[in-house]
């Protein structure tokens, strides 16, 4: 690097030019390198990768790699690292690691808003229900309830997910209730989310079943207390002592035995032991000492979502902070609104919600999603600008993921012969989203798989039809529809939209799609037979054999066997086949006619000739 020269001619740092190897003049540099930055802590953000880090630590990739092979852990420069092992890397350099503080409205669900600890009052404990689908979960819902809501329940599943706020001892507690089949698995873990306690039903009769053992992971996974209620024990085959012992080996012991876990019978039938199990709802509820502030603005979590044709857009919401009232303007995950109507599951109306209390709401602008997570906002500019540049954010992140996602899935295909239908998935509520989620995950067509790249509740939107196009996928809905508009913008971009209102439609409609992709499969069906009479030689043609046709047809594109006392001599293709001096395309049974094989003269007379033609076969 050149350095300018001093004006000083007795400057001892002056150096003279000195010549290169090109002959050119240069001048050594004696600057010292600038010194290497101090780190002394690390602002830790969610989804930070090794290579965030390592540029968050001032080290290189390789660097921060061969630390985290001290650990134990093969990593690739993408890969997304927990929190405590930055930490440890991190404590190992002598840098603090602090948690990045969010100002961004933009990720107001991931900001943590400290409270005054004077402002903090007790609030309603909330409890979800979990276990198999037929071990009496609603019916102990009805029974707290004291009123019969499971009729007109299709196949003895929740169709919705409802929030309910009972009182007991002077007390509120609010109940989520969550499906029990298997297939809406996701939607349990989120019900897992947003409670403070866990309440795993288990028949006394059954005992623990597979899909027990699955809410209790998901109830684990969350970190809450759970409190066993052992239902049916009306039963004559009811066996208490069986459940506890099964359950004592996921390290559920029960307090009876030496253990933490709190078990209670119950008959939710008959309405036996449910004052004991809400007394214990209400002593853990007093240990965890549940406190919010109900003078900031609402902040909580959607339950469910459904477009109602009266309403428009009704989400069923829980307020974890704050007091949610009418006329609040509110951000839902991408959607805003201000709120028009509060009512609770029996549609009492409500002016104000406070912290743990479930309400239904309307006057949102969009179905938001289940799990979404709302803030009420001041402004309502400041809102829908908020709610418009998470939309954006969140569209932009789908068609990146999407694009990525359709190259490792192409690239995938030609690894392991694994091919996907992409499907783009909206329905009216949550509830159909998860069956239908569980029906196609099981659809399995040669192993030709449905793979849905977004689902969502509420209509077709433009964002549908963009990542539908940018992934190549079928967009299907389910007791929803698109505007003119979003059909206009499909037919310009070549999108499938498909609309449906029966489940099973569905299904069956997606496996003869996938039974479409499949290449297809060809087998030789046998069109007739003939047998070689007389041979004749011909120069530069090649033996011609006069035969007779015994059955059916032989063709003139027909593969050809030559069979000569039952065993197969030959395969092959005719190169002619004529009567007399014509060439003809067939010749049916009964007639005389000459063909040639295609390079093949070995006929001899008495052979048998089988001729087949290649169609493809239907797949069931």
């Amino acid at each position: 690097m050149a350095k300018q020269r001093s004006n000083n001619k007795n400057n001892n740092n002056t150096k003279r030019p000195s010549k290169n190897n090109f002959g050119k003049s240069t001048y050594s540099n004696t600057q010292k390198p600038a010194p290497k930055k101090v780190i002394t802590e690390l602002i830790f953000k969610p989804e930070m990768t090794v290579s965030d880090v390592a540029e968050a630590l001032d080290i290189s990739n390789a660097v921060l790699i061969k630390k985290l092979m001290g650990l134990g852990m093969m990593t690739s420069v993408n890969q997304v690292l927990e929190r405590d092992v930055v930490e440890l890397i991190a404590m190992d350099m002598g840098i603090e690691v602090k948690d990045e503080v969010i100002t961004d409205l933009t990720r107001y669900d991931e900001m943590e808003i400290i409270d005054d600890p004077k402002d903090l009052v007790k609030r309603s404990p909330i409890i979800t229900i979990m276990g198999h689908v037929d071990h009496g979960k609603t019916t102990l819902l009805d029974s707290i309830r004291k009123s019969r809501v499971v009729t007109g329940e299709a196949g003895g599943i929740t169709q919705h997910i409802g929030a309910y706020q009972v009182e007991h001892g002077g007390e509120k507690i609010t109940f989520i209730d969550t499906p029990g089949h298997a297939a809406f698995t996701e939607m349990r873990a989120r019900g897992a989310k947003v409670t403070d306690i866990v309440v795993l039903v288990v028949a006394a009769d059954d005992g623990v079943k597979p899909q027990t053992i699955e809410a209790l992971q998901h109830a684990k996974a969350s970190g809450v207390p759970i409190i066993v209620a052992i239902n049916k024990i009306d039963k004559p085959t009811a066996n208490p002592d069986n459940v506890m012992s099964a359950l004592s080996a996921h390290d559920l012991t029960p307090e009876a035995w030496g253990g933490t876990t709190p078990y209670v019978e119950v008959s939710a039938l008959k309405r036996l032991g449910i004052d004991n199990l809400l007394d214990i709802i209400l002593v853990l509820a007093e240990v965890e000492d549940l406190k919010a502030n109900p003078k900031r603005d609402a902040m909580g979590t959607v339950i469910e979502a459904y477009l109602d044709k009266g309403r428009g857009p009704v989400a069923t919401v829980i307020v974890e902070n704050g007091t949610l009232r009418i006329g609040d303007i509110i951000v839902i995950g991408n959607t805003f609104g201000r709120i028009r109507t509060m009512n609770d599951d029996l549609k009492k109306r409500y002016d104000e919600a406070l912290p743990g209390t479930p309400v239904e709401i309307t006057g949102l602008d969009q179905v938001p999603q289940a799990g979404d997570i709302f803030m009420v906002f001041k402004d309502e500019r400041v809102a829908r600008q908020t709610a418009e540049a998470r939309s954006s954010k969140l569209k932009e992140t789908y068609i990146k993921q999407q694009k990525a996602s359709s190259l490792e899935s192409m690239f995938g295909a030609q690894d392991d012969g694994e091919k996907v239908l992409n499907l783009v998935l909206k329905c009216d509520v949550q509830g159909s989203i998860e069956a239908l989620k569980g029906m196609l995950d099981k659809i399995d067509v040669d192993g030709f798989k449905a793979n849905i790249v977004r689902s969502g509740v509420g209509g077709i939107s433009e964002t549908d039809v963009q990542l539908a196009s940018a992934s190549g996928a079928v967009v299907i809905g389910f007791n929803v529809r698109p505007t003119a508009a979003v059909k206009s913008l499909a037919e310009s971009m070549n999108v499938e939209i498909r609309l449906y209102n029966v489940v099973y439609r569905i299904t069956e409609d997606i496996e003869k799609a996938l039974k479409g992709m499949l290449e297809p499969v060809f087998e030789d069906v046998v069109t007739g037979t003939a047998e070689v009479r007389q041979l004749f030689k011909i120069s530069k043609i090649g033996t011609i054999a006069g035969s007779y046709v015994t059955n059916g047809v032989i063709h003139r594109d027909s593969k050809v066997t030559v069979i000569r006392e039952g065993v197969v001599i030959y395969n092959g293709v005719l190169s002619s086949l004529k009567r007399g001096k014509d060439d003809v395309k067939e010749v049916r049974q009964g007639f005389e006619f000459g063909f040639s094989v295609e390079n093949y003269n070995d006929l001899k007379e008495g052979d048998v000739i089988e001729a087949s033609i290649e169609r493809e076969v239907e797949v069931n």
